[in-house]
């Protein structure tokens, strides 16, 4: 289960994304049936949720990567919607779940040959995700959300209308729209060099980086950081300026899911 910490930051003026806490839950090899241990700690894991803040929940059902695809499909399906049973017997609204998904099989990396039962293990599971009603917006110095007359190095450009679909590097028609402008800034602000750092949330501990659903590598981070480099390569910013890596969920913010599901620009000279 994903904890969330808040640091004693200044608040101002309230965000427009959502926080998400995650719980997972795990099946035997070609199962779908729940456990009463398992189903106890899924429903504690809501109920112990600010309930003040839960907005909606979605859960999303995995298999291992062992099998056809439409039969894993259709177990996975099994598996989500055993979870949202379990949520509803509880008593817990229906009507807050708004996701019931069945996403197959995850792929195993080709370069990983040690521990892969454990893996695969990991893989056979459902992730609950409770959406929560934003905080008011906490602000750390050194983090814009645009570019600046006056950066120095190591300032952040945090891209906060830069948005992916769940799972995807694929830029959105908003997120093009945000990088013109930042694009026309870069332009104005010739001597900036800087890196485009990706990054994501919500990934099991033992998973540093998460899957992109477009190639089944896990590599969305930095995807989706060059997704973002291609595009303002496109839009005539000079290459030597720019960089771009990703870094999987190892840099967390500390201040909720929606700000490291991100893509930032760091200055990296001046």
């Amino acid at each position: 289960m994903k904890i969330l910490k808040y640091l004693p930051f200044l608040f101002i003026g309230f965000i427009q994304a959502q926080e998400e806490v995650v719980h997972s839950v795990y099946f035997d090899f070609d199962k779908y049936t729940l456990g009463e241990k398992q189903g106890n700690e899924v429903v504690d894991f809501i109920r112990n949720s600010d309930s003040t803040r839960i907005e909606s929940i979605q859960i999303f059902g995995y298999t291992d990567d062992i099998g056809k695809e439409a039969y894993n499909f259709k177990l996975s399906t099994n598996r989500a919607t055993t979870i949202q049973n379990k949520i509803i017997a509880s008593g817990i609204k229906s009507k807050i779940i708004i996701t019931i998904e069945g996403k197959g099989r995850i792929l195993i990396d080709d370069d990983i040959v040690e521990n892969l039962p454990e893996k695969r293990s990991k893989n056979r599971r459902v992730d609950v995700v409770i959406n929560l009603r934003p905080l008011p917006k906490i602000v750390i110095p050194g983090f814009y959300n645009t570019i600046q007359k006056n950066h120095i190095v190591g300032d952040h450009v945090y891209l906060d209308n830069v948005l992916f679909e769940r799972g995807s590097s694929k830029l959105t028609f908003k997120s093009k729209t945000e990088l013109d402008k930042i694009a026309k800034l870069l332009m104005k602000y010739k001597n900036y060099h800087f890196e485009i750092q990706g990054h994501v949330c919500c990934t099991p501990p033992y998973q540093k980086e998460a899957i992109d659903k477009e190639t089944k590598k896990r590599q969305l981070s930095t995807n989706r950081a060059e997704t973002v480099y291609k595009y303002l390569l496109f839009k005539k910013i000079n290459k030597t300026r720019m960089t771009f890596k990703g870094y999987g969920n190892t840099v967390p913010l500390g201040k909720g899911a929606e700000y490291d599901r991100r893509v930032e620009i760091v200055i990296s000279k001046v």
